[in-house]
């Protein structure tokens, strides 16, 4: 079983778009969406929910008002300035729950223990079904965090989907940047697809996130979307790919009707015959 993860250095270069063609046109795979604080691969692949798993993310802290007696130890202790002293004699002490980390320390500094912990509800994960076959993704509430622990339940349960279903790719749709949530969507995957654009943003990001996957020890692979818009630009990240050895598996062109397969909600290789959907399909079968 191969794990291919495609990502970007930055958002808007295309890779959902991308990762959604390769699930139309791979045979006997697994499909994750890894960008769980923006999912967007559902509005392409159309899931249906078989299975609704709640996640429990960062913990939160409750001081009982009742018991605290004011002392002020765990002002002192928190190193996050979240304990906040206030004159309201019904509540000697509150908690900023944007601050607090949840790192528990003021429930062990309390001597009356009236500081307790208790688990937040982040989102939720999924298992689904799409035309294209499974499809493991999630939700992550507003303003939540704990991104990276969400991408990581999303990751094992879609291998342990391909497992039971004896698949032999997993298909990865993961976050842009180059932060926590893509770490934990790039570790021991069998290659990293870097979809990147002829921006100088794009190029900056497309260099940062392959620094990423050298550092991990990941294979990877870059495809330029949109290279007609800029084929100095484009001719610039084929020499320094090839200076770096990064092979290029594609050059899509640009084209309107990808946009329009998007409001329509379907992958562009079904929507439409032409450029773009002959460059996917002959990126897949390099990949392949």
């Amino acid at each position: 079983m191969k794990q291919i993860l495609i990502i970007s250095g930055k958002g808007g270069t295309g890779k959902t778009v991308l990762a959604a063609s390769i699930a139309a046109l791979a045979n006997n795979k697994v499909m994750a969406d890894c960008d769980v604080d923006a999912a967007d691969l559902h509005l392409l692949l159309k899931p249906r929910i078989k299975q609704r798993q709640v996640f429990k993310g960062m913990p939160k802290v409750v001081i009982d008002q009742a018991r605290c007696t004011g002392c002020e130890d765990c002002i002192r202790v928190c190193r996050y300035n979240a304990i906040i002293k206030n004159r309201d004699k019904e509540s000697r002490i509150n908690i900023d729950p944007i601050s607090c980390e949840g790192c528990q320390v003021c429930t062990y500094i309390c001597p009356v223990n009236a500081i307790s912990i208790f688990d937040n509800t982040a989102g939720e994960w999924y298992i689904s079904e799409t035309k294209y076959g499974s499809m493991i993704h999630a939700k992550l509430g507003i303003a939540e965090e704990n991104s990276g622990k969400l991408v990581s339940v999303v990751r094992q349960n879609a291998t342990k989907t391909a497992q039971q279903e004896n698949c032999d790719y997993v298909i990865i749709d993961g976050p842009p940047g180059i932060g926590c949530p893509v770490i934990a969507s790039l570790t021991g995957v069998d290659l990293a697809l870097v979809v990147t654009e002829p921006t100088v943003s794009g190029v900056c990001d497309m260099k940062r996130v392959i620094d990423l996957t050298r550092h991990f020890k990941v294979k990877a692979g870059c495809v330029i979307n949109k290279f007609d818009i800029n084929t100095d630009n484009s001719e610039s990240i084929v020499k320094w790919c090839q200076a770096n050895e990064i092979p290029v598996f594609g050059k899509v062109p640009y084209d309107e009707s990808v946009t329009e397969s998007i409001i329509q909600g379907v992958p562009i290789v079904e929507f439409r015959d032409n450029e773009v959907t002959d460059m996917i399909k002959k990126i897949w079968t390099t990949l392949s």
